[in-house]
């Protein structure tokens, strides 16, 4: 197997956006955060294509929403979402193309809406403490950022990101959509509704 030779590049850097390509699912071009990151990597796609090659990952930089991430072949390195967190996302990702569609440049709502549309869902009331961690999460990897700091009050503004587009392919969507409204359909006949059981479905993401 012939060894990666990164030439002239910083290998400091070539490891710090590795583990960050890595970690953090998503590289934005218009996030401060990671903006560095996206410019290095589309500069130097040929080399990090290289040696994502080994671990099984094609490199995809899509230009049109300014995104970097990685596509494992082999279906694996995805994260696993709960029922409640995929129905968040899905939310979410209603919400940035509805919002699109008014060609703004940038998707900033407040919570209170995701609540209300987790309510007209569910019937039933979503947690603050549910929703800091869902928001939590999607932060981690570079689907939304908080704007204020609760990410529990209704009233803290969140910006969606693009990569919300690109967090679920075509295939999985459907699925869990289909899974979503079979189980909405189940809770409002009067079917199973422990919590608990709830919960332990899980979904993936990329």
């Amino acid at each position: 197997m012939e060894i990666v030779n990164i030439g002239n590049v910083s290998k400091d850097r070539f490891r710090m956006y590795s583990n960050k390509l890595l970690n953090e699912c998503f590289i934005l071009k218009n996030c401060e955060d990671t903006r560095q990151c996206y410019y290095f990597i589309a500069r130097e796609k040929e080399l990090f294509s290289a040696y994502f090659e080994y671990l099984g990952y094609d490199v995809v930089i899509n230009e049109e929403f300014g995104i970097i991430c990685l596509n494992n072949r082999y279906g694996t390195g995805r994260i696993r979402l709960k029922m409640q967190e995929s129905m968040i996302l899905l939310l979410l990702r209603i919400i940035y193309i509805d919002e699109r569609k008014k060609l703004k440049d940038d998707i900033i709502i407040s919570l209170d809406e995701i609540y209300d549309r987790y309510y007209g869902l569910r019937e039933k009331r979503l947690s603050r403490t549910d929703m800091r961690s869902a928001m939590g999460l999607l932060k981690r990897y570079n689907i939304i950022r908080n704007l204020d700091a609760d990410m529990g009050n209704p009233d803290t503004r969140i910006q969606i990101y693009p990569s919300v587009i690109l967090a679920i392919d075509s295939a999985e969507l459907n699925k869990i959509y289909e899974s979503t409204m079979q189980k909405l359909d189940t809770y409002k006949n009067g079917g199973e509704t422990d919590e608990n059981k709830e919960d332990s479905d899980e979904t993936e993401t990329d």
